[in-house]
């Protein structure tokens, strides 16, 4: 599969088929801090990534008032 991160922007291929959760594990990124999007849809944590599937992680963006 092809990973797409965003911040810092690179590309990562990855074997497949894995879980969402364990692909966030292997890039040290913690699953509360991004956004995951397969192949155009936002999927939760547990979802099944086939190897042929496009991912994007996007982090979450907030804000506040100051």
């Amino acid at each position: 599969m092809k990973i797409q991160l965003r911040n810092p922007r690179r590309d990562v291929d990855m074997p497949g088929p894995l879980r969402v959760d364990v692909i966030l594990r292997r890039l040290d990124i913690e699953r509360e801090t991004v956004l995951v999007i397969i192949d155009g849809t936002l999927v939760p944590g547990d979802a099944l990534v086939p190897d042929d599937a496009t991912v994007e992680v996007r982090p979450v963006i907030s804000g506040g008032m100051a």
